[in-house]
């Protein structure tokens, strides 16, 4: 499968490869600009760099790219990273696949995160057997929080640490014959 790069208004969303995500684990930007990229002291931050070994875990799990791996969320008129967004791995047995983001704090509080997940959704829905969008964030993290609800998603669990949202594909509701 060809690696598939997803385009919202202002970002173009780039899969990680298993070469990207093992240069940049080791420290190792350079290879950012061979993509075609401008680097930004902001990124990687702390934040993605304790995502990589995830993200390389989940790439050593497919073939080839699948699109329901990470992926680096880049703005599109600077091409820097801004943050990374994607799935943690394919859709289970009940066509069920979650979602995550972060953007860098230099870019937060500008809508970045919400148009890079509605990206993520638009895609998912698109494929087959995908029925249901889940997430989680922190309990203490309100901003994460209102993306969610902004995209439509409903609060389904909470435990002490976490909240858990799910999105249903509405491709898939039966329609109501009038």
């Amino acid at each position: 499968m060809a690696i598939h790069y997803i385009h919202t208004n202002r970002l173009i969303l780039i899969p990680f490869t298993l070469e990207v995500t093992k240069a940049l684990i080791a420290g190792d930007a350079s290879i950012l600009p061979k993509l075609g990229l401008q680097l930004t002291p902001f990124w990687p931050d702390q934040e993605a760099i304790d995502t990589f070994p995830k993200i390389i875990k989940n790439l050593e799990l497919v073939k080839a790219p699948t699109g329901f791996e990470s992926y680096m969320v880049v703005h599109r008129d600077s091409m820097t990273v801004i943050g990374d967004a994607g799935f943690k791995g394919l859709p289970n047995a009940d066509g069920e696949v979650d979602i995550g983001y972060a953007i860098i704090e230099q870019a937060q509080n500008r809508g970045y995160g919400l148009e890079a997940a509605q990206g993520l959704i638009n895609w998912a829905f698109q494929q087959p057997n995908v029925k249901v969008i889940t997430a989680r964030c922190l309990l203490d993290n309100a901003p994460s929080a209102r993306v969610l609800v902004k995209l439509g998603m409903q609060q389904v669990s909470a435990t002490e640490e976490f909240i858990r949202w799910k999105l249903s594909n509405p491709n898939l509701e039966p329609s109501i014959s009038s």
